[in-house]
């Protein structure tokens, strides 16, 4: 088997204070990756953060300064950039890659003009790059499109040139591999990519952290009673995860199940939208009924304590390519509710292990939260479903197979 030494990660941040799902996936591989005695370094912009060197938890980071490349923006388009959807630039990203020593493989975690960084580097020096496709490449509604663009709507895009010198454009086209969270985004890219290595490899969950968590402690902690039931929604604050959905369901629910509360979970993307939510929960009078918690770091006890401590767990995103939350509530124990969207239907099997839900659907919602609180037949089932599937989705199990895909790429490139 091809020797597979050290891999470069190529992400647009890497910040505990804005986790989110890519995070933990890359965050997860390198350590499970560093376990097989593979080295791995994730390569960034520094937002949220300072540029240099910083170990996490045995996790290598190197963040590097980036711009904005647009005329014109203001300190406000710059800010909700950083938040959502802005493509850097980072020269300094592509000189100290290409300086990095002793690479095996590239692996990219996003795309623009720092996927087409990643692929001039692995070009120059002769070496792999695969591409994870973490959603929203063919699922993202136009509606989500256009609001992630009016930061920088009528602004000249200078960077226009570095994205050609780098064949930004060309990132998918000459990537050694594509790996899929989704199940629905890998079909599509199998239709236009026939004759390339094309995997979907989902995302893993550490179970026995759930299994195990104490959920005595984020009940005390938050001020929760014993007696108090709580619906849990863990996923960044942000208007593609449609949590106002779910605060308007819980206020019609929460008339005939007055002991409920709702707990949301998770950073601050879309700070408009996080504003909206608590005005919402103000303006239906359920604000004192809302717990909002705007995330916990990487590893936090309190987190795992609250899957553990909660009733039901809502998912009732606009688009979600895999939804590692999901498999994190299976392996706490908690009923799981979400939206059948994006990679969603792609693992789960409704009525088995998950009741779902047509996205935006404010009545199918309401009536989803009142059949789980109230049908602890189909509870239990799903409970015992969610134990079961959650068993294939182990970390070590993943990344066996992720190494298998690298050392495939790397012999194919005559390493």
């Amino acid at each position: 088997m091809t020797k597979l030494r050290r891999v470069a990660h190529v992400m647009r941040r890497f910040s505990l204070a804005k986790w989110g799902g890519t995070e933990s996936v890359v965050f997860n591989v390198c350590q499970q990756m560093k376990k097989r005695g593979i080295l791995n370094t994730i390569f960034c912009t520094d937002m949220f953060s300072k540029p240099g060197e910083e170990e996490i938890a045995g996790v290598v980071v190197k963040r590097h300064c980036y711009v904005f490349p647009w005329l014109f923006l203001g300190e406000e388009a710059k800010h909700k950039l950083e938040l959502k959807g802005g493509s850097p630039l980072s020269l300094s990203l592509f000189f100290n890659l290409l300086r990095e020593k002793d690479l095996s493989l590239i692996h990219v975690h996003v795309q623009h003009r720092l996927g087409g960084i990643a692929r001039t580097v692995a070009r120059l020096r002769g070496i792999p790059y695969a591409v994870s496709i973490h959603g929203g490449y063919y699922t993202m509604p136009d509606d989500l499109a256009v609001k992630m663009q009016e930061p920088f709507k009528g602004k000249w895009e200078w960077g226009k040139i570095f994205g050609w010198l780098f064949g930004a454009r060309r990132t998918l086209d000459d990537a050694d591999a594509i790996i899929c969270v989704g199940r629905d985004e890998f079909e599509a890219m199998s239709g236009r990519y026939p004759g390339k290595r094309v995997y979907y490899l989902p995302n893993g969950v550490d179970s026995d952290k759930f299994e195990t968590a104490d959920p005595t402690r984020f009940r005390r902690e938050y001020g929760l009673g014993d007696d108090e039931p709580f619906i849990l929604c863990v996923s960044r604050i942000d208007f593609q995860k449609n949590q106002l959905l779910l605060v308007r369901a819980f206020a019609e629910f929460a008339q005939r199940n007055p002991k409920y509360k709702l707990v949301l979970i998770g950073p601050v993307n879309v700070e408009a939208y996080y504003d909206e939510i608590l005005a919402t929960a103000k303006a239906l009078g359920i604000e004192e009924r809302l717990l909002v918690i705007t995330g916990f770091p990487p590893d936090d006890p309190r987190l795992s304590s609250a899957y553990r401590a909660a009733d039901l767990f809502v998912l009732p995103s606009h688009t979600e390519p895999f939804g590692i939350v999901i498999l994190e509530a299976w392996a706490a124990g908690v009923p799981v509710i979400a939206s059948r969207v994006g990679g969603i239907p792609g693992f789960t099997h409704p009525e088995e292990d998950i009741v779902l839900f047509t996205d935006g659907d404010l009545s199918g919602l309401v009536y989803a939260l009142e059949r789980v609180s109230s049908d602890s037949q189909l509870r239990r089932r799903i409970v015992s479903g969610g134990t079961a599937t959650v068993q294939h989705y182990s970390w070590p199990k993943i990344v066996d197979t992720l190494v298998d895909i690298y050392s495939e790429i790397i012999s194919d490139k005559g390493g």
